[in-house]
């Protein structure tokens, strides 16, 4: 009787401790859009005044601020992967003309605005966290309010099956503010016909 009675108590308290992390750990809606926030003033500071920045030093005489649009955190999704069996190295074309190998890994579905949608990951041959991902893609903001050549986000699997993408921290790519970097387009499987209205907009030289 005894025994039973410790085991019941260990499993509480193991249940309990569970419970209470898992109340630690949610996310609440201030605390997601403060680290919005907090990402978006680093990547002001880094183009601002790092030197690895791609603007010239003239233009960071004249550089005040990135344009964003505001935070929705509907644009943050869970996606579900898709694995690619038969993965094949692809030649990413860049804006320079040349071109980067990456392994095509696998699709991520996920419904956005009660539509289905499909992206293509892609990983870097180099990559040494098998688990992060490069996702380049445009939309119907692309040359209007955003760079034309697309958008990057950095995703990583978060699951066995499963990776979070959140489009809020779209950001542009070096090219977008200095045409002498070679950046990557995104490929035609991730050129999406719907709009993005989330992340960073396009730089105004």
């Amino acid at each position: 009787m005894k025994n039973n009675t410790i085991i019941i108590l260990i499993i509480s308290v193991v249940v309990l401790t569970a419970v209470v992390y898992t109340l630690t750990e949610t996310e609440t809606p201030e605390d997601y859009i403060e680290k919005i926030e907090a990402e978006r003033e680093r990547q002001f500071k880094f183009i601002r005044f790092n030197y690895e920045s791609p603007l010239t030093d003239e233009q960071k005489l004249k550089f005040k601020k990135l344009e964003f649009y505001p935070i929705d955190p509907a644009y943050k999704v869970k996606a579900r992967m898709i694995l690619i069996e038969e993965r094949k190295v692809r030649e990413v074309p860049l804006t320079d003309g040349t071109k980067e190998k990456y392994l095509e890994h696998s699709w991520a579905e996920f419904e956005l605005n009660g539509k289905p949608e499909k992206l293509l990951l892609l990983q870097a041959i180099s990559e040494p966290d098998k688990r992060n991902f490069f996702l380049a893609f445009a939309d119907s903001t692309s040359a209007v309010e955003t760079y034309g050549g697309g958008r990057y986000i950095n995703a990583r699997q978060d699951g066995k099956n499963s990776i979070t993408i959140d489009f809020n921290m779209a950001y542009n790519p070096y090219c977008a503010y200095n045409p002498d970097y070679g950046c990557p387009l995104p490929p035609r499987e991730n050129l999406l016909e719907i709009a993005i209205p989330v992340g960073e907009k396009n730089y105004e030289k």
